[in-house]
């Protein structure tokens, strides 16, 4: 199992295949595993990242309190400890608003992002409730009550459901609880158009609560392309794996080139 230390932090990650890279970044309780069809299957093409944030899954608990500037800067400390100059960035729901601060504040060492029902910031009443829910549950170390729901709306079989939340339930219940409740203030919307990478936007036609998101990003985002994918919900990379790999694939091949990469 490899693991990076950074600044006494043992952070989990894995590595799979040839090529561009590209970085997964999941959303709070769930890890890595949740990219488990994008490994698999887009490590056939591309050199693919995956890793633990700080206090989830196999990383060890963080003293520091999660931040989405600190966990940009320990995927700038993996990218460097993988000598790896630029990447992509995939990020997955909240995931996706720390592979925009990512594209923010790193972005020399940035390819272009995929964002994946993803946000730049919480605006509506009934997300804030969900994470506030979130919060509340890591912060009273209900963890497996909150593992089960969100492995099992994130499972597409029973298989990995079980890997889902065996994962899930490594978590430390502080540093869950940090990354719930940075991502209710987190806001970065009125810097979107300093991103001038290539953006491609996947968002479930069947998610309507954040389609409202998915505007706002194809609006202020400078460069981008918003897919919508038919017949599904939020949880994509594993119940829509086949699209969004394919999409992954074709704007991974199409913007290739992006500052130099062959």
């Amino acid at each position: 199992m490899p693991v990076i230390n950074i600044n006494g932090i043992d952070l989990y990650y894995h590595v799979k295949g040839q090529g561009i890279p590209i970085v997964f970044i999941h959303p709070p309780l769930l890890t890595s595993m949740n990219f488990f069809y994008q490994v698999n299957e887009l490590s056939n093409h591309f050199k693919i990242i995956v890793f633990d944030i700080r206090g989830h899954g196999h990383s060890s608990f963080s003293e520091r309190a999660l931040t989405y500037p600190l966990i940009s800067q320990d995927i700038k400390q993996l990218l460097d400890h993988l000598s790896i100059d630029k990447a992509f960035i995939c990020g997955y729901s909240t995931g996706g608003s720390i592979a925009l601060d990512f594209l923010l504040t790193h972005p020399e060492r940035s390819l272009g992002g995929i964002l994946i029902g993803a946000l730049s910031e919480v605006k509506d009443q009934s997300l804030k409730n969900k994470i506030t829910l979130g919060v509340k549950l890591a912060k009273w170390n209900a963890l497996e009550a909150l593992a089960l729901s969100v492995c099992f709306t994130n499972s597409d079989t029973r298989q990995l459901f079980k890997d889902l939340y065996s994962n899930a339930k490594k978590g430390k219940a502080q540093n869950i609880e940090q990354y719930y409740r940075y991502s209710l203030h987190y806001n970065c919307t009125d810097r979107l158009n300093q991103i001038k990478y290539p953006i491609l936007l996947l968002y479930g036609e069947k998610d309507k609560a954040f389609h409202p998101y998915a505007h706002l990003l194809h609006e202020k985002l400078p460069v981008n392309e918003c897919i919508l994918i038919g017949d599904m919900k939020h949880q994509l990379p594993t119940k829509a794996a086949v699209a969004v790999n394919k999409f992954i694939k074709q704007f991974v091949s199409t913007h290739r080139t992006q500052n130099g990469e062959n």
